[in-house]
């Protein structure tokens, strides 16, 4: 059953696109938009835009980012209802009751009242497709569009969200069958789907992601004592208690360095308490989250960038680190871990060095040949530039991903992103 088609404006929808505004039949469903802990996605959009794309952006929760951190919007934006308007909405909950059997409902009935809510406002915008990022709240969202309003999907899954299992009726394996297409950002992850889920064969594709390669600082070294930067969420994968005990190593060798971490996260009282117990909070600093802007500078500053990744022990574990592509950008080598899609990007001895994933002595040894030879670090960063423009150029990576989007859906490309394939 469908439901009738609404006016594409509603008073407590907060920012209503315009039934005039020129863009293509495809959309952007995301769960939150902008965030800054996912700036490959915002970037990701402002190219496709550029490129002659102009996809609809629809955002099923609004942003929540420190205004310190918050990322300019650069277009207008579609943002759901609160969850509690949505159920309360004149027909949604006896059309959910008569769509959806209790059993398919119970658990993750939210995603139902959002496409219900949905659907009729993308129909009534000419939106044949719609693209999400991660395996969560709206790739399952899409699902239900094309359940109920035939409205094809695809999305691209990252780490965690395809990696780990799922508990909601909508199943992964369920995403994939139903996706016009699959985007991963690494051969591993798509191989790692084509074995757990034969139905993603043959529709699975990699397309790594994208940053966009100006304006990162000239290199300018923070003084005559070298400078150790990471990057990430304070969560278990990123592992920063392997970065922590590699650095207690090498300052009980006599190393003189400083090694900065940027983030957040549920780990951070535990780290903290690591580097005071070690003795390292003169040499190891936690600086919380900063914008990236400061980030860009942090890195600049820098003689080497470490990011330790582990994987979970629920199954978790990065893919492709934006944070390592934009060190690379910045022209600086990287050490890190053969975990999952991260030796698609460093190549041992090249562009930085990578060590067994756990083993703090090979991480430290690694920093310790960088640390104190500065022609290798100088070297391995050159070619980390070189790889990152090569494999990452967000303009590379857009084309890429509007080529599948040419090819696997039904859309209509604009005549702008047509003469950019």
């Amino acid at each position: 059953m469908t439901p009738d088609a609404k006016d594409t404006k509603d008073a407590k929808d907060g920012r209503a696109f315009s039934v005039g505004e020129s863009h293509s039949d495809f959309a952007y469903l995301y769960e939150r938009f902008p965030s800054y802990v996912q700036t490959f996605v915002y970037r990701e959009a402002i190219e496709m835009a550029r490129q002659g794309m102009a996809p609809l952006l629809v955002s099923i929760r609004r942003p929540d980012d420190p205004p310190e951190l918050a990322e300019p919007l650069f277009s207008e934006v579609l943002y759901l209802p609160e969850t509690a308007v949505l159920r309360s909405t004149e027909k949604l909950p006896r059309l959910v009751r008569w769509t959806v059997p209790r059993s398919m409902r119970e658990k993750d009935v939210n995603r139902l009242y959002a496409a219900l809510w949905l659907g009729p406002r993308l129909r009534g915008q000419g939106i044949r497709h719609v693209h999400a990022h991660f395996a969560g709240v709206a790739a399952r969202t899409a699902w239900w569009l094309r359940k109920i309003f035939r409205i094809g999907y695809s999305f691209t899954g990252h780490a965690n969200d395809i990696f780990c299992a799922a508990t909601f009726p909508v199943t992964h394996e369920m995403l994939v069958r139903g996706a016009r297409f699959v985007v991963t950002e690494t051969d591993y992850a798509r191989r790692w789907l084509e074995e757990k889920y034969p139905r993603a064969r043959g529709k699975t594709f990699r397309v790594f992601n994208g940053i966009a390669m100006e304006g990162f600082p000239s290199r300018e070294p923070a003084g005559p004592v070298p400078r150790i930067v990471s990057v990430g969420r304070y969560v278990e994968k990123k592992g920063f208690t392997v970065l922590i005990e590699a650095c207690r190593l090498l300052h009980a060798r006599g190393l003189v360095f400083e090694c900065l971490i940027v983030g957040d996260g549920p780990l951070a009282a535990d780290l903290q308490m690591q580097i005071d117990r070690a003795h390292l909070a003169g040499a190891v600093k936690l600086l919380g989250p900063q914008p990236q802007s400061e980030v860009r500078a942090l890195l600049a500053s820098a003689r080497v960038f470490a990011l330790a990744c582990v994987p979970e022990a629920g199954g978790g574990s990065d893919n492709l680190p934006t944070v390592i592509m934009e060190a690379m950008a910045s022209s600086l080598p990287v050490v890190s871990t053969r975990v999952a899609g991260i030796p698609e990007m460093i190549a041992d001895g090249a562009e930085g060095f990578l060590v067994p994933p756990g083993d703090a002595p090979a991480f430290a040894e690694a920093l310790s040949g960088l640390l104190t030879d500065p022609p290798l670090a100088s070297r391995c960063g050159a070619r980390a530039r070189e790889t990152a423009v090569e494999k990452f150029s967000i303009a590379t990576t857009a084309r890429a991903l509007q080529h599948l989007l040419a090819t696997r859906s039904s859309i209509r490309l604009p005549e702008a992103a047509r003469r950019v394939i």
